[in-house]
């Protein structure tokens, strides 16, 4: 697999429109840095370490709907394997003028593009959830 965060999105985005309750995702340690910061946004209700069906250690994502509707209505990748994205604190835009997220792999982990900004850090833009 050359993509495990875009992997790891599509499945998101796949449970959401098929109304899962829960995902299964393969686990590594960006997949949970980027986990943690989409469940502090609260755009997920959370997650949980397990053993997958395969034996090899995996992510129960569960994921959040509002009204019936999913609360993540849009992710999509930023920077991809064949094209990375840096941007400086200062040039890291804005989702929807505020009301989305995006996340960013800086020097200091994996964090909001607000707390990015307010910690004076750029790096790589991973994603963007609306």
């Amino acid at each position: 697999m050359n993509d495990p965060i875009g992997d790891m999105l599509t499945r998101i985005r796949n449970g959401q429109m098929r109304g899962k309750a829960s995902v299964e995702t393969p686990a590594s340690k960006l997949r949970g840095w980027v986990l943690d910061v989409l469940a502090d946004e609260g755009y997920i209700r959370g997650y949980e370490k397990k053993d997958g069906k395969d034996g090899h250690p995996a992510f129960s994502i569960e994921l959040k709907y509002y009204e019936g509707d999913p609360v993540i209505r849009e992710v999509k990748r930023v920077s991809k394997p064949g094209r990375r994205v840096y941007l400086g604190a200062h040039d890291i835009p804005t989702v929807r003028q505020g009301l989305g997220v995006s996340i960013v792999s800086t020097s200091q982990g994996v964090m909001s593009d607000a707390k990015a900004r307010s910690a004076n850090i750029g790096g790589e833009v991973l994603c963007t959830v609306f």
